[in-house]
């Protein structure tokens, strides 16, 4: 049978501000994002010793935060979660700029959350990544990073 055998798999990366990946882990859904979010970055600390900042989402809140600070020494930041809000664009009225609400709609790009959101997708071009069939989760953070590296070295050089 060909189907997905490995039920409730997360997977965590810790990429650059370009998306290629620093760090992979994979683990049981049956772990949230806070709790598992130290098993990701423990020890980074060590190979990226020039990382100063991190970026999160909501998902990653609490007592995850202080951490963070206390044993890697970087500053998180939870990016904000864009609510559909109307957002004020100016227009010009007789000559005199005038605020006018505009709903919004649809898809919103949220700052600096895309860049994750966009490694994953290029993690599930890849075939063998597109399911989970791996029956140990560190097969699947292996072949996750021969994805990243055949990812980097395509982007390193093209042709």
């Amino acid at each position: 049978m060909r189907e997905k055998k490995i039920w409730g798999r997360k997977r965590h990366l810790l990429v650059d501000t370009q998306g290629f990946v620093l760090a992979v882990k994979v683990h049981t859904a049956g772990l949230t994002d806070r709790k598992s979010a130290p098993l990701l970055l423990a020890g980074q600390k060590e190979y990226f010793p020039r990382v100063s900042h991190l970026f999160a989402d909501r998902g990653y809140t609490g007592p995850l935060l202080d951490w963070i600070k206390e044993h890697l020494g970087w500053e998180p930041e939870i990016v904000p979660h864009e609510h559909n809000d109307s957002q004020s664009d100016w227009v010009l009225v007789n000559g005199e700029p005038v605020k006018i609400a505009k709903p919004k709609g649809g898809f919103q790009v949220q700052r600096k959350r895309w860049v994750v959101e966009r490694t994953f997708a290029w993690l599930t071009r890849f075939r063998r990544l597109a399911r989970d069939y791996e029956g140990l989760p560190s097969s699947s953070e292996a072949l996750i990073q021969i994805a990243a590296i055949r990812l980097f070295l395509t982007r390193l050089a093209p042709f």
